[in-house]
This record gives C-alpha cells, sequence and structure tokens, in this order.
C-alpha cells in the first residue's frame, strides 16, 4: 500500500470510530456532516449463495424460508466432517465465516435466468483458465496475495468491509489483504486509460440515496484473479457499482458488468452487505511463502518420478 494512503485512512479512522454508535431506526435515512447518506461503518458481505444459479433450479428465482434454513443447515459444521479418504481436509469450521444463504438463488439478478450472459470464445477461454506449476506466475493473483479485486465477491472468510465519508471521498477497506478503494466524489475524470490497476480507478457520485461508483482501468490479468467479480473479464471492463442503505443493519449492493470482450451483453449481481460489531484485522497474505515454494519444488518432484 502506498504510503499516502496508508496515512489518509489512518487520518479518517479516528473521525470514524468518534461518530459510532448502536444503529436505530434512523440510521438508515442518516447523513453525514456535509450531508451525503451515512453509509460508514463495518460490513461483511458473506453468504453462501453463488454467483450463478444452480442449473438444477431452472425458473426458481428464490428460496422458501425452510429451504433458507434447510441450506444453512446442511453447511453447519460441513468442515469438521471427516475428509474423504487420501484427502488431507482443509481448516476446521471455526476458521470459517461463509455467512448464510440468501433468499435468492443466485447473486445474478439479470438476466433473470440467475446466470451468467454467453462469452465470446476469448472470455470462455480466459474464464476457464486455471492455475499451473511451472512458476509463480501461473497461480492465481489471489494466492500470490496481489489481489482479491473490486469489487470483491464472498470468500469462505474476510468478506469484511469498512466504510468511510469524508467531504469529497469515500473510502472502502477491504479486510482481505488490506486494500482500499479510495473514491472521489468531485466530478474529477478518469486517470489516463494507460495506466491500468489491479482494482482498477473509481470515480463516484450521489445520486438521491444511492452512491454511484464507476470504475474503469483494470489491468488485463484480473481474470487470473479467483475472486474476480466478473469471471473472464480483462482491462476492457466497467463497472458501475450501487450502495444504498435501505435498513439500519443493511446496504443494498449491486453492480452491473460491461465487458464486451468478455459477454454478449452486459448482467447485474446483487450482494446485500450486512453490518457487524467488528473489529477487522489485518491480513497477514505473504507473497513468495514456504506454502509458494513447496508447491513449486514438489511439482518438479512429480515430473522427475516415471
Amino acid at each position: 500500500m502506498r504510503p499516502y494512503t496508508l496515512l489518509t485512512i489512518i487520518c479518517f479512522v479516528p473521525s470514524f470510530l468518534a461518530a459510532q454508535s448502536k444503529p436505530s431506526v434512523q440510521d438508515a435515512a442518516k447523513h453525514t456532516v456535509d450531508g451525503q447518506p451515512d453509509i460508514q461503518g463495518l460490513w461483511t458481505n458473506s453468504t453462501t449463495t453463488p454467483l450463478e444459479r444452480p442449473t438444477a433450479l431452472g425458473n426458481q428465482a428464490s428460496y422458501t424460508d425452510e429451504e433458507v434454513a434447510a441450506i444453512d443447515a446442511s453447511n453447519r459444521g460441513r468442515n469438521d466432517r471427516p475428509p474423504p479418504a487420501g484427502d488431507p481436509g482443509t481448516y476446521n469450521d471455526f476458521w470459517w465465516e461463509r455467512g448464510t444463504a440468501l433468499t435468492n438463488t443466485s447473486l445474478v439478478t439479470d438476466p433473470s435466468d440467475g446466470r451468467l450472459p454467453l462469452r465470446t470464445a476469448n472470455g470462455e477461454t480466459r474464464a476457464n483458465w486455471s492455475r499451473g506449476t511451472d512458476t509463480w506466475t501461473d497461480r492465481s493473483l489471489a494466492e500470490r496475495c496481489v489481489t482479491r479485486g473490486s469489487p470483491k465477491r464472498p470468500g469462505g472468510y474476510n468478506n469484511n468491509f469498512l466504510i468511510l465519508q469524508v467531504p469529497g471521498y469515500v473510502v472502502i477497506l477491504q479486510e482481505m489483504i488490506n486494500e482500499a478503494r479510495i473514491i472521489p466524489l468531485d466530478e474529477r475524470p478518469h486517470i489516463n486509460t494507460n495506466i491500468r490497476q489491479w482494482m482498477g480507478d473509481s470515480r463516484g457520485r450521489w445520486d438521491g440515496d444511492s452512491l454511484v461508483v464507476e470504475t474503469t482501468n483494470y489491468r488485463d490479468e484480473i481474470y487470473t484473479n479467483s475472486f474476480n467479480c466478473c469471471p473472464g473479464a480483462t482491462g476492457d471492463l466497467t463497472l458501475v457499482e450501487h450502495f444504498r442503505r435501505i435498513a439500519p443493519d443493511t446496504i443494498d449492493h449491486q453492480y452491473t458488468v460491461n465487458a464486451p470482450k468478455t459477454y454478449l451483453q452486459p448482467w447485474t449481481a446483487s450482494i446485500p452487505m450486512r453490518q457487524f460489531e467488528g473489529p477487522i484485522y489485518e491480513y497477514a497474505c505473504h507473497e513468495g511463502n514456504y506454502g509458494m515454494g513447496n508447491l513449486l519444488r514438489g511439482a518438479r518432484v512429480q515430473e522427475r518420478t516415471p
């Protein structure tokens, strides 16, 4: 993280902490001192609902309360079960914070079938990219601790965000890899198209009580990120997000993807963000750690094995 970015966040934090209080029924309509709708706080987008609707569900757009309860019950304690023979298993359930199922059967809300649109030939190839073991550059951006992307889709843990507001800016700090999006609201143009960034270049504005954020200037390599918002998308991606506080403890977060080199039509996903007490912690990701070295060494051993 650049020093000025870190300093900016540190300067914002005291005023944020001083303003914290328990949510009330009026919180959804609160405003900051400069008149912005107040979306500050600690939020999580944890959920087990998949990006795309399972094909077996056909046209079923939503679950009943009973179906949601059954899904949550089946997920509970999943990682505490013995792994299959020959499988070393993974973290136990203590480490996971997957969240619960949503009423919607998918995060994709448009198209109405809950599925991603058809991709171009190149988009299909990029979306099916898989990790290799020839070099560390064959591993995903997330695994290399480079980025989890923006907006970050829900994963198994660290799905938490800190939103801060000061006059002229909104800052969204992602707990995973400690990535910060500093979003100006002063109608400045996007940076030069030759400048490409892992999380893109974001510009925001208020439309009534919704924060609208347009992000461009992504790096082409984002398709190698296992948490990429838009599987297969690259530097042509333009993404428009809407953040609207619809309840004291809920932000309606939607994003629309326009990536003509990847998808034959735009599409939209909706991922609710729920307030929680916190805290959030530093995520200590270690690029080039022992795991990466041993993975590549193991691959070389396999190659020499008859």
